[in-house]
């Protein structure tokens, strides 16, 4: 499930973490998605940010063996300030999900939290959703992490 991390920080931009679309050339994420699909990918991460004031990155592609230390690896990359961040990463050939959270955000997000999205997210994989069910367990992972304490009234 999650763990909490304490780890120092690296630049987020590496082509593993910062696949971005753009109109030349062609990315892994322009075979997968639709720009509909990228753009409303890109909304709920933002939203999620900034409702919650954590960091969420999704990563979407092939994980390393074993799963869940790439996945941590790709944590400790994701950007300045890894502790208030919250990586989902997709492997969906090999059907896995982790969701890994820095040590502030794993304060917010508990495992059975977390569990519960991935629950709901890879229910809405196997019919097909890719897109839907990681937008749903983005929603269901801010609903719970909750509006920072600077932003509640």
């Amino acid at each position: 499930m999650t763990r909490a991390l304490e780890v120092d920080s690296h630049d987020t931009a590496t082509e593993t973490t910062a696949a971005a679309r753009t109109d030349e050339g062609g990315s892994a994420a322009d075979k997968i998605f639709s720009y509909k699909e990228l753009a409303r990918l890109d909304e709920a991460l933002t939203m999620s940010s900034r409702e919650t004031g954590l960091r969420f990155t999704l990563y979407v592609g092939e994980l390393r063996s074993p799963t869940r230390l790439h996945a941590e690896e790709l944590h400790a990359r994701s950007g300045d300030h890894p502790t208030d961040a919250v990586l989902i990463a997709i492997s969906p050939g090999q059907r896995v999900v982790e969701v890994v959270t820095g040590a502030a955000a794993a304060r917010r997000l508990p495992d059975r939290a977390c569990a519960l999205a991935v629950l709901s997210m890879t229910s809405s994989f196997s019919n097909g959703d890719l897109v839907g069910g990681t937008v749903n367990g983005l929603r269901q992972l801010s609903d719970q992490a909750g509006h920072p304490a600077s932003l509640r009234h």
